[in-house]
């Protein structure tokens, strides 16, 4: 099929040239990646599928099926559903405060699962995907002077604080973190003006410390201070942090081969199927493992901003390259944290780590960014939202 042919409306609206439009080097690379956490997490189990591996594989599958049906879903059904979605994530957020339904799982640090009875789910997770796609659809209907300096930026400012401090107050610092980070590059990508982003950024430096002194739980300080110095509490706080270094140096050029790392097998790495699973991988397949799979990140990262890019509609550009940005947070926060160059903050390794919320999140998200790539041609009428 030519591309002259794929650029008249009829022939794109096919479903087998939508198949042919995904790109599948992105879902091979998401398989990989899925792959080897599977992989993972039957070699700390000691070569067997439980408790973890078959059902993150099982996850895995359902969730495959699931992006590459949404990926068909045609870009203005996600705009008309971006509001809706972000509100309904807002109120499930705002049940785990305020009523018997949220609750903390043992030995969570948290309460930021809410149990609807059918399912159990963690909001803090998914008000990722609707704040992207709400700031997306509020970018679309604005103009680049709205976007790089104006009072109007007070909507988008609200829809990114209003989470953040609910999450926070649960407390999970961790997607908090990721929230507002997420919610600060869609700004900055949308235009805002440099002179806003240093009054901002000057105002977080101030106010972080007397947060951490005054702001945070006991046990969140704790990690912050561990953070500075884990040696100090060796057996205590920082055992964590210590013990994910041990592993990741003992590891080598090659590793120690699959399944037999001695951190993850004998149980002294904390973690080792969530928060910690690259530094497992880093101690059985070693430096090269370990470059290996972060270059399939990168890889994932600059397809998914290179659809970004091609989206002939502003919020298609604006979406897609807030869902990478959120993705790519994930890495980079969690690969600082296993390595000791940020404090321990919960945040998973994405399709890496054992976990089903976080999985969902970032597939929806990938499903986003293919439909995006699949009608990059798809225009959306400006002034068709609210605010």
């Amino acid at each position: 099929m030519t591309a002259s042919a794929l650029t008249r409306p009829g022939q794109r609206e096919r479903l087998s040239s939508k198949i042919a439009e995904i790109d599948w080097r992105l879902v091979g690379l998401v398989g990989v990646i899925a792959g080897s956490g599977v992989a993972m997490l039957y070699s700390i189990a000691g070569g067997s599928w439980e408790p973890w591996a078959l059902n993150q594989l099982i996850r895995f599958v359902g969730m495959l099926v699931v992006m590459l049906a949404l990926a068909l879903v045609n870009p203005r059904w996600w705009f008309r559903a971006a509001y809706p979605l972000y509100g309904v994530l807002l109120i499930l957020v705002l049940m785990i405060e305020f009523t018997p339904l949220g609750y903390q799982p043992v030995g969570a640090g948290a309460k930021n699962w809410l149990n609807l009875g059918f399912i159990r789910i963690q909001p803090a997770e998914f008000i990722k995907l609707g704040l992207v796609l709400a700031l997306a659809r509020w970018y679309h209907n604005h103009s680049a002077e709205d976007a790089r300096f104006s009072w109007k930026l007070i909507v988008p400012a609200a829809m990114i604080g209003v989470p953040f401090v609910l999450v926070a107050k649960q407390p999970d610092l961790g997607s908090a973190m990721i929230i507002g980070l997420t919610g600060a590059v869609v700004m900055f990508m949308a235009g805002l003006s440099w002179r806003i982003i240093g009054v901002l950024a000057a105002a977080a430096i101030a106010i972080v410390p007397p947060f951490v002194m005054f702001g945070m739980h006991d046990y969140q300080r704790n990690r912050i201070l561990t953070f500075l110095n884990p040696e100090g509490d060796p057996s205590g706080t920082g055992y964590n942090i210590i013990q994910s270094k041990i592993a990741l140096g003992s590891g080598g050029i090659l590793g120690k081969g699959y399944g037999l790392g001695s951190q993850s097998q004998l149980e002294f790495l904390p973690e080792r199927h969530t928060d910690f699973i690259f530094s497992t991988v880093a101690e059985e397949f070693g430096f090269v493992g370990s470059c290996f799979l972060l270059l399939c990140y990168v890889g994932v990262i600059i397809i998914a901003l290179r659809i970004a890019s091609l989206a002939h509609s502003h919020f298609g550009r604006i979406g897609a390259a807030g869902m990478t940005a959120f993705f790519a947070l994930f890495v980079m926060i969690n690969g600082a944290m296993v390595m000791g160059l940020a404090p321990v903050v919960g945040v998973p390794m994405p399709l890496l780590s054992y976990g089903g919320s976080s999985m969902m999140t970032v597939m929806i998200g990938f499903a986003f960014v293919l439909s995006m790539r699949v009608h990059r041609y798809n225009e959306l009428p400006k002034g068709s939202g609210l605010f």
